[in-house]
């Protein structure tokens, strides 16, 4: 889609990138989400891309956000070291369909091969709940490898 411009997200941005990764979250588990709006996820964020632990990407359309994508680091001895993963994608239903969310991954791609990755993950919900989502990222070249677990501490 046109006129839609990616920048990469300053500290400044920081309620932007919240508010968007809260939107996700509301999406994808109402439940759990109404625990992330009363706990700071606005000060979690500014944190969070002041010390670089995640970087974010904000999608924007005349003067509108939306959509979101953030980045971090991670290692493994199976990824061959360093790699990235990332942390939260997040399209405005309005403007799904229209090259945005794809748009926000070849920026992450283009931010892991600068940091020389050779690795890039995401988690999914699973394939029965959310088939386009696999299917969106099989096209952009991920290789689907099943569940992911978590255990709160």
């Amino acid at each position: 889609m046109k006129d839609i411009l990616i920048n990469a997200a300053s500290v400044d941005d920081y309620q932007a990138v919240s508010a968007l990764v809260q939107k996700l979250y509301h999406e994808l588990d109402p439940v759990a989400a109404k625990e992330l709006d009363g706990a700071a996820i606005d000060l979690l964020t500014k944190d969070l891309l002041s010390t670089q632990t995640i970087w974010a990407y904000i999608a924007r359309h005349g003067g509108k956000n939306v959509g979101v994508i953030t980045l971090h680091q991670c290692a493994a001895i199976y990824a061959g070291g360093v790699f990235g993963e990332i942390s939260e994608l997040y399209v405005d239903p309005d403007f799904r369909s229209t090259s945005v969310g794809e748009s926000l991954v070849n920026v992450v791609v283009e931010k892991a091969t600068q940091l020389n990755w050779k690795r890039l993950e995401v988690g999914s919900p699973p394939p029965d709940k959310s088939p386009r989502t696999i299917e969106f990222y099989e096209n952009k070249g991920f290789k689907f490898l099943g569940a992911r677990f978590r255990r709160l501490m």
